[in-house]
């Protein structure tokens, strides 16, 4: 089994930041894609910001419109680990956040779909 766990959430300021990890353990042969998102109280979760896997080191990202310039993602292979990095942060961001990665468990498997059990950004004077 994969499981995938969050840390790095908690209070912070209007203007603060946040770095958010996500590791994950189990049978894992490689990771593709690995991402962030959020779901705020009676909202829809929505993607904040994804990274491929790359050929030979980092890999390409993408973000959410609103967070550019402010998040970045990045990747640890060999620790099978995907940060982010929030900067500048807006009491609307306040959100559970949830990381998620396509998973390769062995050579020639499935790609399985893992989401991680969520921790709390919660941005407040």
């Amino acid at each position: 089994q994969v499981q995938l766990v969050e840390s790095g959430g908690g209070l912070v300021q209007p203007g603060g930041s946040l770095r958010l990890s996500c590791a994950a353990s189990g049978s894992i042969f490689s990771i593709n894609n690995m991402g962030w998102y959020r779901q705020a109280p009676g909202k829809e979760r929505e993607l904040v910001a994804i990274i491929t896997r790359g050929v030979y080191a980092g890999g390409i990202t993408n973000y959410k419109d609103s967070v550019k310039g402010r998040f970045t993602i990045s990747r640890d292979n060999a620790q099978k680990t995907v940060y982010l990095q929030m900067n500048s942060l807006k009491p609307e961001e306040t959100a559970v956040y949830y990381c998620n990665m396509d998973v390769l468990r062995w050579l020639g498997s499935e790609i399985t779909n893992y989401w991680g059990q969520g921790t709390q950004v919660t941005v407040s004077s």
